[in-house]
């Protein structure tokens, strides 16, 4: 049960229930927001020529991809050989239900010359006016979703075999171990979602990209977190756990110390259910760089950023990178100080995601409906000396 189908099997049971429950309950098919209109579907005739243009522009997507992978050779060793034989076994089936799909849709699709449709024109050498925006925002789509779902998925079997190989009677003997095999299910629940979320970029399921980040620096403060750009890895530049005990320094320090164990456990593993319940929250909408709707419900009622404060509070109480195992005071001062320029980063990231989403007026109505209510900006409200008076609930005026 710990092998990679397995994990895969678990990604099923995760997306599966929310895509039934999604179309059957919540309708979200029939959402104005989709683009799509099922009560009038236009003739065959009037879409063909359409949806060929749209197949090219997406199957040449898929090749540009393709020969990324194929040609970075990061993505042939270690964890991501996984996500690439994923995707070798899959792409067959891929081409062969883009063919019908495409074609259906495009039928219902109000606006069916998208950013896809524009760069097929745009390769074909149509003579069609081409909206060169469009395009561009095909390539950022694309370009999150081609880059993130290559890491989600080469992580998916690691956690899952972690979690599922798990010993009972270990887990259970002491607070140290315990804690480690429940943060170790959290994240094994925030991947699985996170990756449903970036495999299920559709239309149907009101789901898809409504825009892309456009921000160059949004993309940098992203990317510099993830493999194989990341600086906050071991002997990066931004590696904050030289001389530490690493992730589990926690526990050697408070060794020997049952109550502080019990205690610091129990707040690492609320911090990383906070982190898990955030990506939940997203649904089947998950996924990093993009704006695929508004969230105002779950931890998102109470900080505008609640993965990214938790996590870095995780890291800050792990790690302790102010105590090196080292005892040279130089190892704390740097460690503390990059770890300090590593949380400045996810300040920088949730910034760079407010420039982007605040394009959206629902976003800026709930960002200052936030800044007035919400638990979190307003205890750092408080911590500036600046109050602001309580409002109703907030209650979004579009998807």
């Amino acid at each position: 049960m710990d092998g990679p189908f397995s994990a895969l099997t678990n990604l099923v049971a995760c997306g599966l229930p929310m895509v039934l429950w999604a179309v059957f309950v919540d309708k979200v098919h029939r959402h104005g927001s989709t683009g799509l209109d099922w009560s009038n579907p236009r003739p065959w005739r009037e879409t063909f020529e359409i949806s060929l243009t749209r197949l090219a522009g997406l199957w040449l997507t898929w090749g540009v991809i393709g020969l990324i992978y194929f040609s970075v050779r990061v993505y042939h060793d270690g964890m991501f050989g996984f996500a690439m034989a994923c995707f070798q076994a899959a792409a067959p089936w891929l081409f062969a239900l883009s063919i019908p799909y495409i074609f259906l849709i495009d039928r219902v699709t109000v606006e069916p010359r998208d950013g896809t449709w524009h760069f097929g024109a745009w390769v074909m050498g149509l003579d069609e006016e081409i909206d060169h925006t469009a395009i561009a925002h095909h390539a950022r789509a694309w370009a999150v979703k081609g880059f993130f779902m290559a890491f989600m998925l080469a992580i998916v079997p690691g956690g899952f075999g972690a979690f599922i190989r798990g010993d009972v009677g270990q887990v259970l003997a002491s607070p140290t171990a315990l804690a480690m095999w429940l943060i170790t299910f959290m994240f094994m629940i925030d991947v699985a979602f996170a990756t449903v979320g970036y495999v299920l970029t559709l239309k149907p399921l009101d789901a898809h990209i409504r825009t892309a980040n456009p921000f160059a620096a949004a993309w940098m403060a992203a990317l510099i977190c993830y493999p194989p750009f990341i600086l906050m890895g071991d002997g990066g530049p931004l590696d904050y756990h030289q001389g530490t005990h690493g992730p589990d320094g926690w526990a050697v320090w408070l060794a020997g110390r049952p109550v502080l164990l019990w205690v610091w456990g129990a707040a690492l593993v609320g911090l990383t259910g906070i982190y898990a319940w955030a990506t939940m929250a997203f649904g089947f909408r998950f996924s990093n760089l993009t704006h695929r709707g508004i969230l105002t419900h779950g931890p998102y009622a109470f900080s505008r950023h609640p993965a990214y404060l938790s996590k870095n509070l995780f890291w800050w109480l792990a790690v302790l990178p102010m105590l090196p195992a080292s005892g040279d005071w130089q190892d704390a001062v740097r460690n503390t100080l990059l770890m300090g320029v590593v949380s400045g980063v996810y300040y920088w990231r949730a910034k760079t995601e407010e420039r982007h989403l605040g394009m959206d007026p629902v976003y800026r109505e709930y960002s200052d409906w936030m800044a007035r209510n919400a638990p979190v900006p307003r205890f750092f409200a408080w911590l500036r000396g600046s109050k602001q008076p309580n409002q109703p609930p907030f209650v979004p005026s579009s998807d």
